[in-house]
């Protein structure tokens, strides 16, 4: 048989299934296309769309008298049908008094009371070389804040509490790198400074409720976030310690800075107004309680804060690292 015949042989009996029109399984797109019926031929199932599948199935329901669809919102799928395709479904939570969960930002497993017995005027008196660079430099950034902001303590919780944010995810990040890459366990490190990240997150997310800052006051979040990052990201690189006793000091800067917010808050000077409800939620506050109750469980997380960094910077001083000595359990 020569090859021109088998050739028209081989057309005759595949051409109607390759070259036969069935809009039902394409979607418009694939059926603009001249070449894309063919490949829909041979790949039906990758070619088909998912909303034509949908319909295919709609039909073979109606068939059999299955019971109809709802109709689907002008536009596109619905929302739930969009979990239900992906077999993700968002959690309904509620509070322990039945009602409805209403914060997408934390959980109520995230919750806690937080301890507020601590040490105002604890300090880590610098010995060291390195010790006395980081609290000189930590000093010198006090002096520029005061000036900016003076006496409006909650914008200037808004700028410190971005920036606060920032070396718990670092040091985090760098430290499960550092396990991945050298097969080793982080002594709990790595969820302890992310866990502070959040928790530094979680003071930002409150006091926004509380004032909102201006469109200046976002460019210097912009330009100090900016330059703190890459700045740590180095500095972490370089020596852990040095790194984690700047934040030691500057977590001593931040509970003065708290300080100085509640005695105005005591004094009369800014008044003492309802608690943010996420506040409330967060710190399982009373519902009653004021702004002095959410500013007072706030410097305690960042005295505890505080501590933590020391006591990591302490552990480097002593030759050792961080995977050798298990991180806190919990430092609210």
């Amino acid at each position: 048989m020569s090859s021109r015949m088998a050739g028209a042989a081989l057309l005759r009996h595949l051409g109607p299934r390759l070259f036969a029109d069935e809009p039902a399984v394409l979607s418009g797109l694939t059926a603009a296309r001249g070449v894309m019926p063919v490949a829909a031929r041979i790949l039906p199932a990758r070619m088909a769309s998912t909303a034509a599948e949908a319909a295919r199935e709609d039909a073979g329901a109606k068939h059999h008298g299955g019971a109809e669809k709802p109709e689907e919102p002008a536009g596109g799928q619905s929302k739930k049908a969009i979990v239900s395709y992906w077999g993700i479904d968002t959690p309904k939570l509620v509070k322990a008094d039945g009602t409805e969960w209403k914060w997408p930002c934390f959980r109520p497993w995230d919750t806690y009371t937080s301890d507020t017995s601590i040490d105002v005027k604890k300090h880590h008196e610098p010995t060291t070389v390195p010790d006395k660079a980081a609290y000189m430099l930590v000093k010198s950034l006090r002096v520029p804040m005061d000036l900016f902001f003076q006496r409006r303590h909650a914008s200037h919780a808004l700028l410190l509490e971005t920036v606060a944010a920032v070396p718990g995810m670092v040091g985090g990040m760098l430290l499960h790198l550092r396990s991945l890459r050298r097969f080793e366990q982080s002594g709990g490190w790595i969820r302890a400074l992310l866990e502070e990240a959040e928790n530094e997150r979680m003071h930002l997310m409150t006091f926004l409720e509380v004032t909102q800052p201006r469109w200046w006051e976002r460019a210097l979040v912009l330009a100090a976030q900016g330059v703190f990052f890459n700045a740590y990201f180095v500095g972490y690189l370089v020596s852990p310690k040095f790194a984690h006793r700047v934040v030691g000091y500057l977590e001593e800067e931040a509970v003065h800075s708290y300080t100085e917010y509640l005695k105005d808050l005591e004094a009369g000077v800014i008044e003492n107004t309802p608690a943010p409800a996420i506040a409330i939620d967060y710190w399982r506050l009373p519902a009653d309680a004021k702004l002095k109750d959410v500013v007072t469980v706030v410097r305690a997380d960042e005295a505890h804060h505080r501590d933590v960094n020391h006591f990591a910077s302490d552990i480097h001083y002593q030759g050792m690292k961080l995977k050798d000595t298990p991180a806190p359990l919990s430092y609210h």
